[in-house]
């Protein structure tokens, strides 16, 4: 069987109800649900959460809550592998096993059923133990600054000063939408950045990490012109 996961725990300290804040008309967390569904990938589709009122928005949408996150797997420093892991184990205890599983964050308001599905085919045909969304920085990380201690900047890598950036190899980033990856992979809890998994590029336009309420304000605004850009499409 193939399962979707999708992590939502409900103490969230910078963005407070994050999970189930409205986000373009929605709950947040609909959005994931409502591409996981429309990417026609799943058998099931289970909202892995500790919150009573985010596993009711999570079943009202279409996705399952069929238990209660343990709480020692609900607090600020748990990762999400053995978030995973532990959906996975009760999974399937409970059900037929699970083969192929992909978490999605359920502050991911911008992924789309096509890279989901990209992301399984990448999985399959690489014989990687995951593939996950990637998008490439903006900026080469090898010309970055930091500011001192006296409000001064220093170079990261110094000796990248005079190289030209087009002569710099090209920096990715966890897109932070969707992991695929084997049930055993999960269970086993093997680390995602490694040799073993393949890449799932996303481009930048679509790629808004939510941490904070400036993350929040900025995915805002790009929704705003997303629709704007289907409306001015449309009018075509």
């Amino acid at each position: 069987m193939k399962i979707a996961i999708i992590p939502a725990r409900g103490g969230s300290k910078r963005i407070p109800r994050k999970n189930i804040k409205p986000f373009g008309g929605l709950p947040m967390i609909v959005w994931s649900i409502r591409a996981a569904i429309a990417s026609q990938c799943f058998d099931s589709i289970l909202v892995s959460t500790d919150d009573h009122e985010i596993a009711q928005v999570a079943q009202a949408h279409g996705a399952q809550a069929p238990f209660v996150r343990p709480t020692e797997l609900s607090d600020d420093h748990t990762g999400t592998i053995p978030v995973v892991a532990h959906a996975i184990a009760w999974h399937n205890a409970n059900g037929s096993p699970a083969t192929d599983v992909c978490c999605i964050y359920a502050t991911a308001p911008f992924i789309q059923a096509s890279d989901v599905q990209r992301g399984h085919q990448i999985l399959q045909n690489s014989g990687a133990d995951y593939a996950f969304s990637v998008t490439s920085y903006a900026f080469p990380i090898q010309r970055a600054i930091r500011i001192t201690a006296n409000q001064r900047v220093q170079m990261l890598q110094p000796e990248q000063f005079n190289t030209r950036s087009q002569d710099l190899v090209e920096a990715w980033h966890d897109a932070g939408q969707f992991y695929w990856g084997s049930a055993q992979a999960w269970l086993k809890q093997k680390p995602l950045f490694t040799e073993y998994a393949a890449p799932v590029p996303i481009p930048r336009y679509r790629v808004q990490d939510i941490d904070t309420p400036e993350d929040w304000e900025r995915a805002e605004w790009m929704l705003k012109s997303m629709i704007e850009n289907q409306k001015d499409h449309h009018d075509i």
